[in-house]
């Protein structure tokens, strides 16, 4: 069975057309990679942008057990956008593939090397805890560094990249410096 294909819209109609143009291109993308979770795709008009050309946007983001991979592209007709869109993701799922045969780790699960989970600690004045907009959750895979790098750039974030270092049994943060490099923090209980 594939999985379901989600389709939103923000700032135009999301037309039969338009719909099953996507699901036709992007059904093809769930055939190249295996245990593909869910596939969403992001369609916008963004009327604030400085281009003509920049207004239209298509955004994939296909999850699995132990990967997202996303894709964004703009043009000025939202069809190319999606055929660009899908053409780099095509891309990423060739390259993440590639990396995925090569090994990461000794292959155990985050969860059985994990050590025991630490005990929340509930605030006790309600009205002074600062009011947190989003909260994410997600599955964290064993990687070394420079699978966590290759990661970081193919979900396409600029800063940061929170993973679980199979060296270190640890969870780390990646993240980019001003001048071009990565850092790494390490976190220890203290």
């Amino acid at each position: 069975m594939t999985p379901q294909i989600e389709v939103f819209t923000r700032n135009l109609e999301l037309t039969d057309r338009l719909r099953d143009y996507v699901t036709k291109k992007v059904s093809k993308l769930n055939k190249l990679i295996n245990d593909v979770e869910d596939t969403r795709v992001d369609l916008s008009y963004v009327k604030s942008a400085r281009s003509a050309s920049d207004r239209q946007v298509a955004q994939i983001t296909i999850r699995g057990k132990g990967f997202i991979l996303r894709s964004e592209e703009r043009a000025d007709d939202l069809f190319a956008a999606i055929d660009e869109a899908v053409d780099k993701m095509q891309r990423q799922i060739s390259r993440f593939k590639g990396k995925r045969q090569r090994g990461r780790g000794d292959g155990t699960p985050a969860s059985e090397v994990a050590r025991e989970p630490v005990a929340e600690e509930t605030p006790t004045d309600i009205e002074e805890m600062p009011i947190i907009a989003r909260r994410k959750t997600f599955s964290l895979v064993p990687m070394d560094e420079m699978e966590a790098i290759e990661q970081m750039k193919l979900l396409g974030h600029e800063d940061f990249f929170v993973f679980y270092n199979a060296n270190t049994n640890a969870i780390n943060v990646l993240y980019t410096r001003r001048d071009g490099t990565y850092g790494l923090i390490e976190p220890k209980l203290g």
